[in-house]
């Protein structure tokens, strides 16, 4: 063989084994591409992106909401594999729906009356059939009237009358702002109609009784900040849950709950128009659902909210004569005639003035 053919030889070697080099190595990256594929794709298998959920409500039921919402965002993780966060935002339940409206991107609002979803309801927020989209007509919680009063209640304060008497100073919120106070406003106009009075008796009555209105605060919370903190007043008129939820954790206090009263009514909605655009109607819609379910139920109780069924309760004294919303029309008239601009409120204010 001649040194030609040698070194020919030679290269040819040297350019087989560099050519086994890049192909394994080609093979390597190849597989380990692969792998690497696989491996990503089982890690993500089943797992949910994150969702989140805005909760919009009155400031009364926030206790019960908490505590809901971290049963239910580990039971929607261990079902569904997906975790659910929550924003909460709580204030008067008349100024909530204002709130959405200009922009609040509320998925979900639990507010005090009815009459503040149908305001979202007029916005193409809800739907119009809101109280027919969740159980019990949308209705997650029920309570009554009560007047707090001063300890031993030294005014002997027993009905919603004797607000009316001239020796009685008393606090409620302001039905402008605060669902609760239109609770109570409605409290008052129903003991006289109950009391077999038209609608001039109830007129006297109510307006002699906010004569003595020392304050109103813009919601329940800080209505009874002013008289329990702040010593103003004689009396309070409050949701009978707050002042079971004040009594059983310490604070001393007694309350009077009429036995002529009305069915306090606090509905839940999903804000669809919101809900659609966050993408979040399967876990919102859930959620909904499951404040209806015993476990929530019994959150509410605890919070002082009365069972939705009848239930015993020394907790709860029996009201002989509960009237409800629907007795007046429903809270589409009831809104429009007391509460509205220049409606019976509003002449009642003017003409204490």
């Amino acid at each position: 063989m001649t040194v030609s053919q040698r070194v020919t030889r030679s290269i040819l070697r040297r350019r087989q084994a560099i050519a086994g080099v890049l192909i394994g190595a080609s093979l390597s990256i190849n597989l380990a591409a692969c792998g690497n594929s696989s491996n990503t794709s089982q890690s993500g298998a089943g797992q949910k992106k994150d969702v989140e959920i805005t909760l919009v409500g009155y400031a009364v039921p926030k206790a019960a909401h908490d505590v809901i919402i971290r049963k239910f965002a580990a039971k929607w993780q261990q079902e569904q594999n997906q975790k659910v966060t929550f924003k909460q935002t709580y204030g008067g339940s008349g100024s909530q729906p204002r709130a959405v409206i200009d922009g609040l991107p509320a998925d979900i609002v639990h507010l005090a009356v009815g009459s503040d979803v149908d305001k979202l309801a007029q916005s193409s927020l809800v739907a119009k059939d809101w109280d027919k989209k969740l159980p019990n007509n949308a209705i997650v919680a029920r309570s009554v009237v009560a007047i707090v009063t001063r300890p031993g209640n030294p005014k002997q304060i027993k009905s919603f009358a004797d607000l009316a008497r001239p020796d009685v100073k008393w606090v409620t919120a302001n039905p402008k702002t605060s669902g609760g106070a239109r609770w109570n406003f409605l409290a008052l106009w129903n003991s006289a109609i109950k009391a077999g009075g038209n609608e001039a008796k109830a007129m006297e009555l109510v307006t002699n009784a906010f004569k003595n209105v020392v304050v109103q605060p813009k919601d329940a919370r800080e209505a009874t900040d002013a008289f329990a903190k702040q010593g103003q007043g004689d009396a309070l008129l409050n949701y009978e849950n707050e002042t079971i939820f004040a009594k059983e954790r310490g604070q001393s206090l007694d309350y009077v709950v009429p036995d002529v009263n009305i069915s306090i009514e606090s509905p839940v909605a999903i804000v669809d128009k919101n809900v659609e655009k966050h993408g979040n109607r399967e876990v919102v819609e859930a959620f909904a659902r499951y404040m209806f379910a015993p476990e929530s139920q019994a959150e509410f109780v605890k919070l002082g909210y009365r069972p939705a069924a009848t239930v015993a309760d020394p907790r709860f004294p029996q009201v002989k004569t509960l009237s409800t919303i629907a007795d007046y029309g429903g809270w589409n008239t009831v809104q429009k005639k007391f509460f509205e601009d220049g409606g019976v409120y509003d002449k009642i204010e003017a003409g204490n003035k």
